[in-house]
């Protein structure tokens, strides 16, 4: 009986004993494996580490070559993106370590954003400045372009006044006398009534004797009137105006001059009560020669 229970006793110690190394086996199979999911883990991540330095120091490295920003900043950038680098790579990782290089990598892409972004700002106002000052050349190139034309301008002005002057010069002029200014007024019905009164004036008429000049006999001449009020301003005839070579009359006249005395006369039209009372002058003009000039009031 004794040695019944010594066997079964035997055998419960030894059951035991089997069921303690399977579980100390395969906590140690558990623990293992973690371990080695937490290596595979660990690599896949330095790995991640890697790369995203090397692609962050890449950035680095084309800031530089722009040359478009600070130097001190982006040398102190790339020592301690390559820094990292190096303790990346030569360090065996642990869950702590991963942390704090994480944190670190987390710290330097902040400031890479910050330099990116820098860097933009930076070609942005590059591309204004370079804009600003292609259109700053272009209007100077404009302004040297006008330069030149209003040079060539005047030049040619002043060619075409000496050119005039002296047509002026050696031209043979009408010999005219006995010019007259006076006023008319307008009456429905009746011929124009000639009065002095300004307030009521419709037309001024201007009359001068051109006198005898065989050699000129037959030509078609063209003569000029100009009426000048009291502050010597010209009439306009119905509000216009002849301008010739810059100079303004209030009419021209055209006829046939027949080399004897010929008296003529021409009206410019002028609104009723536009005229001021005073003196009014009557310019004659031949080209842009005054030929004869007389006074009249006007009350």
């Amino acid at each position: 009986m004794d040695s019944q229970d010594n066997k079964f006793n035997y055998k419960i110690i030894l059951a035991a004993f089997v069921a303690v190394i399977i579980a100390l086996l395969i906590a140690f199979y558990y623990s293992y494996a973690q371990s080695n999911a937490e290596i595979d883990f660990l690599e896949q991540e330095k790995s991640i580490l890697v790369k995203d330095l090397t692609l962050m120091k890449a950035d680095v490295d084309r800031l530089s070559a722009k040359s478009e920003m600070n130097e001190i900043e982006l040398q102190d950038s790339k020592f301690k993106v390559q820094e990292l680098l190096d303790s990346v790579g030569r360090l065996n990782f642990t869950v702590q370590k991963l942390r704090e290089f994480k944190t670190e990598l987390r710290r330097l892409e902040s400031k890479n954003d910050s330099l990116l972004l820098k860097n933009n700002f930076l070609r942005y106002n590059n591309m204004l400045l370079t804009d600003k000052y292609d259109e700053s050349r272009k209007q100077i190139e404009n302004l040297r372009a006008n330069s030149n034309s209003l040079a060539e301008a005047e030049a040619l002005q002043r060619r075409k006044i000496l050119e005039l002057n002296q047509k002026l010069k050696t031209k043979s002029y009408l010999k005219m006398a006995n010019s007259e200014g006076s006023g008319f007024r307008l009456i429905r019905g009746t011929k124009p009534t000639k009065t002095n009164k300004a307030s009521i004036i419709e037309k001024l008429r201007g009359c001068v004797t051109i006198l005898a000049d065989e050699s000129e006999a037959g030509n078609d001449k063209i003569v000029y009137l100009q009426f000048l009020n009291p502050n010597k301003q010209i009439i306009e005839d119905n509000a216009n105006t002849i301008t010739v070579n810059g100079n303004v009359y209030s009419k021209r006249v055209e006829f046939s001059f027949t080399g004897v005395d010929m008296y003529i006369c021409e009206s410019i039209t002028i609104p009723e009560g536009s005229l001021m009372e005073g003196n009014y002058t009557l310019n004659v003009f031949e080209d842009e020669r005054l030929i004869t000039s007389s006074e009249f009031q006007l009350k």
